[in-house]
């Protein structure tokens, strides 16, 4: 296996890993949905399935997981505004 390969593959086993990972913390009450760290979750794991499904070329899974990511990071900024909001107002 290449080093690219390999690169790859851990990418999309990261990307589950972290997804999946999100989801169970988020059902189980662990994390709440506006928290970075489940949004950080999210946005990695679209990042390694972005790269694992581009290589792979499974374009499908690539266009949903770049929506994906869109929503994580316009999540994630959002609560950074609200939260320098909160801090200013202290």
């Amino acid at each position: 296996m290449t080093p690219l390969r390999a690169f790859v593959e851990f990418a999309g086993w990261f990307a589950a890993a972290s997804i999946l990972g999100a989801y169970y913390l988020l059902s189980a009450g662990k994390l709440e949905s506006r928290s970075k760290r489940y949004q950080w979750m999210n946005v990695l794991g679209a990042i390694g399935f972005v790269v694992n499904s581009g290589y792979h070329r499974a374009t499908p899974s690539v266009a949903l997981n770049v929506v994906w990511f869109a929503i994580g990071a316009s999540a994630l900024w959002r609560n950074r505004d609200r939260d320098r909001d909160r801090d200013r107002s202290r």
